[in-house]
């Protein structure tokens, strides 16, 4: 479970800029019209929406919204029935204008675009936190050796963990294991990057440390799609927060606007849930 907000009040103190809406420019990522059912239950019901180059949206909403059902999908690791997503101009998972399947080598191509870190590490737990980053960029990127090498500690260095590079994942604490997996993803140089609730399996004094790592990713311009229920953090690093109800956004805008003036009783009602928590 995850811990409850730290304040009752939440406090909106982001000074992320928002990139200007209807630019020229093309989005990093555009979802368009995307529905995704389980059996005959419909988990997203036509989402829409973009993501600009190193722009941070982050994701809320109720448990079962559809949220890290989406970005399964931006990352095709789950099929969807209808619409389109394009990440840096290109289709994901269907060719444009058809419903024909990519093969599975467009797919593996377009993943190295879309780096996603999940609530659980999943590192091998037989190679040391380096060995974990530099496999992919090996075996996949084709990369040598001693190039891998270089980047991966590089990458520990960003996330504060140079010094634990030669420790095998039983060694390291959650927080240390989800911040490796972070810097896995990182190592095969993606357009962006995808995180699904990576502080929920944290204990609560580590959740901080891997919050950190995304801050700093949001300093330095790295186009985001976090789902999380870390209130407060969506708050200060979001440039747009979505919220998520029954497979559709119904509150979409800057964070300030968002908590200011919901347009929802729904969204209303889940924010006061959570305050009421920090409270307990």
């Amino acid at each position: 479970m995850n811990a409850p907000v730290s304040t009752a009040t939440l406090e909106v103190a982001s000074t992320a800029q928002t990139p200007a809406r209807g630019s020229a420019a093309k989005p990093m990522i555009r979802v368009s019209g995307v529905t995704k059912r389980f059996g005959d239950h419909e988990v997203l019901q036509g989402i829409s929406f973009d993501v600009q180059e190193g722009e941070v949206v982050v994701l809320i909403g109720p448990s079962g919204s559809g949220k890290s059902t989406l970005l399964r999908c931006i990352n095709f690791l789950e099929e969807f029935q209808s619409g389109e997503i394009h990440v840096d101009g290109e289709p994901v998972g269907y060719a444009d204008g058809i419903r024909k399947r990519q093969s599975e080598a467009d797919i593996a191509r377009l993943r190295t675009k879309a780096g996603m870190v999940f609530q659980n590490y999943n590192l091998f737990p037989h190679k040391t936190a380096i060995e974990n980053i530099m496999m992919g960029p090996v075996l996949v990127n084709g990369e040598n050796k001693s190039q891998a090498r270089a980047h991966a500690l590089e990458l520990l260095a960003k996330v504060g963990l140079k010094e634990k590079a030669d420790h095998y994942p039983s060694q390291l604490s959650g927080g240390q294991q989800q911040r490796v997996a972070i810097a896995r993803a990182l190592a095969m140089r993606p357009k962006v990057m995808l995180f699904d609730e990576v502080t929920s399996a944290l204990d609560p004094e580590l959740v901080e440390e891997v919050l950190k790592a995304l801050r700093d990713l949001s300093k330095e311009g790295m186009t985001m799609i976090i789902v999380t229920h870390e209130m407060q953090f969506a708050c200060d690093v979001a440039d747009r927060l979505l919220f998520f109800y029954e497979g559709s956004i119904v509150e979409d805008g800057p964070p300030k606007e968002v908590f200011a003036n919901p347009k929802t009783e729904r969204f209303r009602a889940f924010v006061k849930r959570y305050q009421s928590g920090s409270q307990s």
